[in-house]
């Protein structure tokens, strides 16, 4: 029985957007483009939602509807940071990860050791650290699969975090809207509606050779997801890039001795991680990642140099050096040379 975890930030765009801005809180926000301009609205937060503005709309038609509404441009450069910091507390709890945007990502706890292996206490320990450390706040599901999952996630949003158990599936799909189900559309919603049906229940009364008559292979899906069947595994993307090891401090550490002096049990840290490893990474250029107590940050690398104490005391050292401020996070870490791939490169250039 799989333990699938789906993780999505609410309004993440602007979540980022209020956090570094704090003037922009309570207020009616979307991130898009300009009206004048033709843009369009890339997300918006709640208060905005309340009126009626949502992704995808024309910023045109989200000031009627909110005339008061700031919309402020893109920086994808900060949502990606974000990201990849969110990335980096899953990777404490596993690898098994499969991102679907900037803002959400399955996991697959299954096998994880955290919490008893309780995929109820690994989100919620999840949603508590991106809160406490980058400030934002996501929603999360629990299901024993992914299909269950994502729709779980948006049950209590924002901040929300809804459980599925094996045992309540049944009787959660029983009572659920088609319109629910993945890759039901508008127009296919539309066509189940004309069929009389509305919720999982009366999907059930349909036999599987009839909905493949009505759908075609969807409709063996449709048969299946109206009894919390999705046997879809977690695809982990792409290989790795990079290991590392991140520590959000409850006080800043005022000067660069204080960040020094955590540095070996950083690397103590990263070394494990480094050694659960396969055998088809190789090391390269270590890094030092540090983010000020402004939320400013910077990461530092080096080509050619070690992977001991030494040598990420003189990164963090030059690291430090340009931002000379206190310092409320430190990560350590490695960037990984793929050597699967290339032995794929060299036997397809090969004779």
């Amino acid at each position: 029985m799989r333990k699938i975890i789906h993780v999505d930030c609410d309004c993440f765009y602007a979540a980022i957007e209020m956090r570094d801005d704090p003037r922009l809180a309570d207020k009616p926000l979307a991130v898009g483009g300009s009206a004048e301009r033709r843009g369009v609205i890339a997300t918006c937060n709640y208060e905005a939602r309340a009126y009626g503005v949502r992704s995808a709309m024309p910023s045109r038609q989200a000031l009627q509807l909110c005339p008061d509404l700031l919309i402020v441009k893109p920086r994808m450069d900060a949502y990606k940071a974000v990201s990849q910091e969110i990335h980096g507390i899953f990777r404490d709890y596993t690898d098994l990860i499969e991102p679907l945007s900037l803002d959400e990502a399955y996991l697959d706890v299954s096998a994880c050791s955290h919490f008893a292996g309780s995929a109820t206490r690994i989100a919620d320990a999840i949603r508590r650290r991106v809160a406490r450390e980058l400030r934002i706040t996501v929603s999360a599901g629990v299901a024993p699969n992914k299909f269950l999952a994502k729709i779980a996630s948006d049950w209590q949003k924002p901040n929300g975090l809804f459980v599925i158990t094996p045992a309540q599936v049944d009787e959660f799909v029983l009572a659920l809207p088609v319109a629910k189900l993945h890759g039901v559309g508008k127009v296919t919603g539309q066509r189940l509606g004309r069929m009389g049906i509305q919720t999982c229940a009366q999907l059930r009364e349909w036999s599987k050779p009839a909905l493949a008559r009505e759908f075609g292979s969807f409709g063996e899906r449709l048969w299946s997801l109206a009894r919390g069947i999705d046997e879809r595994a977690v695809q982990v993307n792409s290989r790795r890039q990079s290991v590392s090891v991140e520590h959000t401090f409850e006080q800043d550490l005022p000067d660069l001795e204080a960040c020094l002096q955590r540095l070996p049990l950083l690397l103590g840290e990263l070394d494990g991680r480094v050694q659960r490893l396969d055998s088809s990474y190789r090391l390269g250029k270590p890094f030092i990642k540090l983010k000020f107590h402004d939320f400013t940050q910077t990461t530092l690398e080096q080509a050619g140099a070690g992977h001991d104490l030494p040598s990420y005391q003189a990164l963090l050292t030059a690291a430090f050096a340009r931002g000379n401020k206190p310092v409320r996070l430190i990560g350590v870490g490695v960037r990984l040379q793929d050597l699967r791939s290339r032995q794929e490169q060299l036997q397809l250039f090969g004779d």
